[in-house]
């Protein structure tokens, strides 16, 4: 009995250390409409900073690809164009951080938050954001991307009515986001027009400036 009590004591202080790991690293809300080029930016940080990349699409895809129960229902839901219930995207994003904690000087959480309430629980179950970075293309520009990344992508979601639907779900959710945040002035606005290298010029003054 002794050897089973101590045994799951110390299940549990590893359990917390591992939290203890992701409290100490930077973490960076990275908002943008699809086909904003916020993807992009996102990997050109990852490359420049050392920052581990976690999109929550990119999540989705593999439990989706992965062929498992909930797979099946989450494709059932992203083919519609519809939101992913949010604990399993929390627990996902959670793992995937520990996971990467000790090779990682800080996270882009790609994606994330599309609503306020997600960034609430997210704070609650993982921890506070130290930025927000807001990737900023109109919605013309982004339909032009996604129509021409459907022709070569054969995602579900690359169709003009979903993207349509996509867009007008995004926009919906995010303003409310945005304003949340900027009341705790951690938002920094990238204007995503220009070309890759003028965005990205914009994104390191905001990584830049972080203490």
């Amino acid at each position: 009995m002794g050897s089973s009590c101590s045994s799951d004591s110390s299940t549990r202080v590893h359990d917390i250390s591992h939290s203890e790991k992701i409290k100490g690293k930077k973490i960076i809300f990275v908002v943008g409409g699809p086909g904003s080029g916020k993807g992009t930016q996102c990997e050109k940080i990852v490359h420049k900073y050392g920052y581990t990349h976690l999109s929550t699409g990119d999540l989705l895809r593999a439990e989706v690809s992965s062929g498992s129960e909930r797979g099946k229902k989450l494709s059932a839901i992203m083919e519609k164009g519809e939101l992913v219930p949010l604990d399993t995207v929390l627990d996902m994003l959670k793992d995937a951080m520990i996971a990467k904690a000790d090779s990682s000087a800080g996270y882009l959480i790609d994606g994330y938050p599309r609503e306020v309430k997600q960034g609430e629980e997210f704070e609650k179950k993982i921890g506070p954001p130290t930025l927000l970075l807001y990737v900023d293309a109109g919605a013309n520009t982004m339909v032009k991307r996604l129509m021409k990344r459907g022709e070569t992508s054969g995602r579900v979601d690359d169709n003009e009515e979903t993207i349509k639907l996509r867009l007008d779900t995004y926009y919906k959710a995010t303003e409310p986001v945005i304003a949340f945040y900027e009341g705790r002035g951690i938002v920094r606005k990238i204007n995503a027009e220009g070309t890759v290298d003028s965005v990205f010029a914009q994104v390191c003054s905001a990584l830049d400036a972080l203490k």
